[in-house]
């Protein structure tokens, strides 16, 4: 490193440790010069650099300061909401139906499409005791009755949220693609976890993000690494799922998560935590939103996974006015949710059929990675990771073997292997020789006589 460099670094660190606190103003060129023992110059360089990377302001007259944090307030920008306020207008007149007189709607009422009897059908179908059964869009922020219920389902995991500050979406995929249209733009960096959710890569390049992988490992991220990549790419966000991750496992210990939320705090990154498995995990489970109270962290959640893939339906938390804004991106891009999906899930919750449904779901799964575990680890597979309760171990294949041909050979036998790398933005963690494993299929005796063909 330079000498500029290690004088920048040291005063990261300080600031890192809270010795230098946002908004305290730095030493002098000319006293930071004698402190360090270098030239001025070379300080003018290191603070230089603090000040591109976001660290330190110039105030002129009055010297260097440390910058506050950014807030999550400051990134909620509407702009360009505010430019199709019209069409937003419009949109959620049509969906929240305050007027009588609908002249200006866009739509044939709900009675000369649906009548009675599709109302008695959807209700038979769908098992909905509800006799106002939705025909009509509903509200842009989705079905109000299971949005209260969601916020009383969080309370149990101490996230403490209103139903407004709950926005209904098509499922976690669609959750993330609302985020990602309000807060990323061409060019910006963005942290995931490698390895992780490779759909969330694609939909990171579709946006024409920079990707900065950060390495999962068994307890969580890396987090030296992270303020690593924080310092030198200065992101906005960290998409990342703490428990029951996909595709290795693992969940997150608490002192990480802990420290974790200190720096989203110091550096002003807002996480994004990914907890579709929540309902299947325990009771007593930590979450960044419950250690963060939704002042960074912006929490998903998912009936998909665990009610039926076929049910898409999801939601976000977060803050009153993020929610406002991403429900009024909701309705620029899909107009609404499925009032239907919602009335169902929440009519399964309420009569207690989802409570019965998880429970046995619970102990499928418990079953099933006991006894994956088990007879993978007699194949010539090492270092199986998980379980963390969920549905995947991370699997490592022998030394000298490659996780992408393994799967090229499997399919000629009709036998689907995800190889690690299509998970991974980097080979760092060992991902060419690893692969995810779904529990619910690792006991199948025609892919564990494969394995152990090919493990040898």
């Amino acid at each position: 490193m330079s000498r500029a460099a290690q004088v920048a670094d040291s005063i990261l660190k300080a600031i890192d440790e809270g010795r230098l606190q946002p908004g305290a103003r730095v030493a002098s060129i000319r006293e930071a010069a004698r402190q360090f023992g270098v030239s001025k110059n070379t300080i003018i360089d290191a603070y230089d650099r603090l000040t591109a990377m976001g660290y330190l302001e110039a105030r002129r007259g009055s010297g260097f300061f440390v910058t506050q944090p950014r807030s999550l307030k400051v990134v909620e920008k509407t702009e360009y909401v505010s430019e199709a306020v019209d069409t937003v207008s419009l949109l959620r007149e049509q969906l929240a139906g305050r007027f009588s007189v609908r002249a200006g709607d866009g739509r044939v009422p709900s009675s000369w499409t649906a009548g009675l009897e599709l109302a008695r059908r959807l209700r038979q179908r769908g098992g909905i005791q509800n006799d106002e059964v939705e025909i009509e869009y509903g509200q842009p922020q989705g079905y109000p009755a299971l949005r209260e219920l969601i916020a009383q389902t969080l309370a149990e995991r101490s996230v403490h949220v209103s139903a407004s500050q709950l926005l209904m979406t098509f499922g976690a995929n669609h959750a993330l693609d609302l985020i990602i249209r309000h807060f990323v733009a061409p060019g910006d960096a963005v942290l995931v976890e490698s390895p992780g959710y490779y759909p969330l890569f694609g939909k990171l390049r579709l946006a024409r993000a920079r990707l900065v992988g950060v390495t999962r490992q068994q307890d969580g991220p890396d987090l030296d690494q992270l303020e690593d990549h924080i310092r030198q790419h200065r992101p906005r966000l960290f998409f990342l799922q703490p428990n029951a991750h996909n595709p290795t496992g693992t969940s997150m210990s608490l002192s990480k998560m802990h420290r974790l939320v200190n720096i989203a705090n110091r550096h002003g990154v807002i996480l994004i935590e990914d907890d579709i498995f929540a309902d299947i995990l325990p009771r007593a489970t930590p979450r960044l939103a419950a250690l963060d109270g939704l002042e960074r962290v912006i929490y998903l959640g998912s009936f998909s996974k665990t009610m039926s893939t076929g049910l898409r339906c999801g939601f976000i938390a977060g803050s009153e006015s993020l929610i406002k804004v991403l429900t009024d991106i909701k309705m620029l891009t899909v107009v609404n949710s499925s009032a239907l999906t919602e009335m169902l899930v929440h009519d399964l919750m309420l009569r207690g059929r989802y409570r019965r449904h998880l429970k046995q779901l619970r102990d499928r799964i418990s079953k099933a990675t006991a006894v994956a575990m088990q007879e993978l680890s007699t194949t010539g597979v090492v270092d199986i990771q998980g379980p963390g309760g969920g549905l995947y171990l991370w699997a490592r294949l022998p030394q000298g073997m490659d996780a992408v041909s393994l799967a090229r050979r499997a399919s000629q036998h009709g036998i689907f292997i995800a190889p690690g790398p299509l998970f991974s933005l980097s080979q760092d963690e060992g991902s060419e020789r690893a692969m995810r494993v779904n529990i619910a299929y690792a006991a199948d005796h025609r892919l564990l006589n494969f394995l152990a063909r090919e493990c040898g």
